[in-house]
């Protein structure tokens, strides 16, 4: 049955990718294609670069959302206090130019002297502490990491003092999370959405709905005025269409690469691409807090009745790994303890424990990108074989990322990515981020428990224990179906230099330059 049906599968893909490869030209010598003269930029003379990216954020205002898209932007217009190291995750100065852990719950921060809002003020502590109090009481989407502190304690116009409530190992990660606004700015009840005002690289210019957003340097950056000078985002949906535009030069870089033009790309003269293990972990998550998924034994039974290499292959063509633990493999904390495996027969022994007869069961999945999509269609497979009904529903990302934060839905295909054990869970599976990032909306005492206690330990082997634990009852649980970890996966013009991208997805344009 699996052979079948991954069969079938298999042979689709390969129907899409010969359409996919009537569309442009093939090559013959690794990442070199067929045109002579490469893939040549209408942009590298005015050190311009315009990057098509699938999704539109839904706001340009840093502490109103949780959108992959959304941090994009975010990154180009405001610094953070700390920043996640590109190679290693681990965070480091970024706005803080050093700092000093007085006691257990007493962390100095020292500020870098001379940093520049676009507006032309100057950075200072009461900044930072505005800020500080902005994120935690504006949004859920922002609360997780802003509750930590217990105070914030301006010394001198460079010095603040952050109390912790508790002993918190997670202090500089939550830390790397919060911008920095202009208290002059909050306190007149700016707009960020139409007017973005930080500390980044690049100022808001505008922002035409549906098509693009404009940057342009901020030469009073702190680290120096970056090279490129102008720099849009195009709004570029479907995931050919963004092939053909690098292949034409409209484009110059790629976010979210069409996994089925990856050997296109790849065989392309004058275009590099990125593909490499990320953390980016990619789920259904199912509403804990409707029938049937408030049933534990059903839960089980989705996850043994979806084929995760199938979804790998069909969805993303092989550039991501699939997985069947309910947390990342790739950071300390995880178990393989009560792990799930692709399996029909036991799917079904899941469902008759659970009582529920499958062909009653009809239920939707949200998706919000042609990649979802396509992972939607391999579950509506699997989930056929036991007798379930599953409709997909598309909407656009505003619309979908509403829908999952308001828990209105049934199932959502979605993804999530952090730098360390302790975010993932408290994103995914804390109660205090339902309305965030549970997007599971499960509430559950020892989950809550056992996350404060690796949280409060500033033990590295007695913590990871706790996360260990803690990583092996969630897999038990089975909150979520776990479906694979996606590459990173990026396509850009060869003439670019300077581009680096973390496993997180992490890049950052103020280093971005093109070759002379």
């Amino acid at each position: 049955m699996k052979r079948s049906l991954l069969k079938m599968l298999t042979l689709a893909l390969a129907m899409v990718l010969a359409f996919s490869f009537m569309a442009g030209c093939g090559g013959d010598d690794g990442n070199k294609g067929s045109s002579p003269g490469g893939v040549a930029s209408q942009n590298k003379g005015s050190n311009s670069i315009v990057i098509a990216t699938a999704n539109e954020t839904p706001t340009m205002a840093p502490h109103q959302h949780s959108a992959v898209a959304g941090g994009y932007m975010n990154i180009l217009t405001h610094n953070t206090l700390f920043q996640t190291n590109i190679e290693t995750l681990v965070p480091e100065p970024c706005l803080v130019e050093d700092y000093e852990i007085l006691n257990d719950k007493q962390w100095e921060l020292h500020l870098r002297e001379g940093v520049k809002f676009h507006n032309g003020e100057t950075m200072t502590a009461e900044d930072v502490k505005a800020s500080m109090e902005y994120a935690r009481e504006y949004s859920s989407y922002t609360n997780t990491y802003s509750n930590f502190w217990e105070s914030v304690e301006v010394v001198d116009d460079l010095t603040l003092i952050v109390t912790t409530k508790e002993v918190y190992a997670k202090t500089l990660y939550d830390l790397a999370s919060h911008y920095v606004l202009p208290k002059s700015l909050l306190d007149s009840g700016n707009d960020f959405n139409a007017n973005p005002v930080g500390t980044g690289p690049y100022k808001f210019v505008k922002w035409t709905l549906g098509d693009s957003v404009e940057f342009e340097a901020f030469e009073d950056y702190w680290e120096g005025a970056p090279a490129i000078k102008k720099l849009t985002y195009r709004i570029i949906p479907e995931g050919s269409s963004r092939t053909i535009a690098l292949e034409a030069g409209e484009v110059d870089f790629i976010v979210e690469v069409e996994t089925n033009d990856l050997t296109r790309l790849e065989e392309t003269n004058g275009v590099t691409v990125i593909n490499k293990m990320g953390t980016a972990f990619n789920h259904l998550a199912i509403n804990n807090e409707r029938a049937p998924f408030d049933n534990q034994e059903f839960r089980h039974a989705l996850n043994c009745a979806i084929d995760k290499e199938a979804l790998v292959e069909v969805a993303l063509n092989g550039a991501g790994t699939p997985v069947w633990a309910q947390t990342p493999e790739m950071f300390e904390g995880y178990s393989e303890d009560n792990l799930d495996s692709y399996d029909l027969d036991l799917a079904k022994q899941y469902i008759e424990a659970s009582g529920i007869d499958p062909t009653t069961v009809e239920f939707s999945i949200i998706c919000s990108d042609d990649v979802k999509r396509r992972s939607g269609e391999v579950i509506q497979a699997n989930l056929k074989e036991l007798g379930i009904t599953v409709n997909l529903e598309s909407m656009d990302l505003a619309t979908y990322l509403s829908t999952v934060a308001d828990g209105d839905y049934d199932a959502a295909i979605g993804g999530y990515t952090t730098t360390n054990m302790m975010s993932f869970i408290e994103g995914k599976f804390t109660t205090k981020s339902i309305g965030g990032s549970n997007w599971n909306r499960v509430s559950d005492a020892t989950i809550d428990d056992l996350y404060i206690d690796a949280t409060t330990d500033l033990d590295d082997t007695t913590r990871v224990a706790t996360l260990e634990e803690c990583s092996a009852y969630i897999n038990e649980l089975c909150p979520q179906v776990p479906m694979y970890i996606v590459n990173v996966v990026r396509a850009y013009n060869s003439d670019l230099q300077g581009i680096e991208v973390s496993a997180s997805n992490t890049l950052r344009w103020q280093y971005v330059s093109w070759a002379e």
